[in-house]
């Protein structure tokens, strides 16, 4: 264990970081399954709404450093495919 008040205060810190991305990440993950739920469902309507909740979430994410610009514009594009491909 550390010893020192600075690794002590590092420690709490990364701690409280990681619950509150973890948070985020299990968020972003729960509206991606509603948006592919409604679109396995042909739900168009639905699916647009809950896409047009998650995207600006996954943009937030990026921008706080949580998620990658990469992989949430990865994301975002397999979504937004699904979407459209509903007729």
């Amino acid at each position: 264990m550390a010893s020192h008040k600075a690794t002590l205060k590092d420690i709490k810190k990364n701690e409280k970081r990681r619950t509150r991305n973890r948070q985020a990440i299990a968020m972003i993950r729960t509206l991606a399954r509603k948006v592919e739920a409604f679109a396995a469902d042909g739900k168009k309507k639905e699916a647009i709404d809950a896409l047009n909740k998650v995207v600006p979430v996954i943009d937030h994410a990026v921008n706080r450093r949580i998620l990658h610009r990469n992989s949430a514009s990865r994301k975002i594009s397999r979504l937004t495919t699904r979407v459209n491909a509903l007729s």
